[in-house]
């Protein structure tokens, strides 16, 4: 009997709780405004801004057989060359270790 009506007691302080805090508690999105920039925004600096209209534009790249091949060269050595040096590092430090 005791235990029933401390039951009911807790369920309705929690109720309760539960109700004063979704009357106080709103959830919406909010965010600042976008600011604006004059000169088409990027700052005025349209002729100097990086992200050209036609900068990934790969078939109209001038010297484009040269610029890949360098490009897949140093990938590849890199990927190639990094484990060999860090392999013979290793086994010249614990030789002289």
């Amino acid at each position: 009997m005791a235990l029933s009506t401390s039951i009911r007691s807790v369920s309705k302080i929690i109720s309760s709780s539960e109700a004063s805090v979704s009357r106080s508690v709103t959830r919406s999105f909010h965010s600042t405004g976008v600011k604006r920039m004059s000169g088409g925004g990027h700052g005025g600096y349209d002729e100097y801004y990086l992200h050209a209209k036609h900068m990934y534009n790969l078939d109209r790249m001038k010297y484009q057989a040269l610029k890949m091949s360098l490009g897949v060269f140093t990938a590849f050595s890199i990927g190639v060359g990094v484990p060999i040096f860090a392999v013979v590092f290793q086994q010249r430090k614990t030789q002289s270790g």
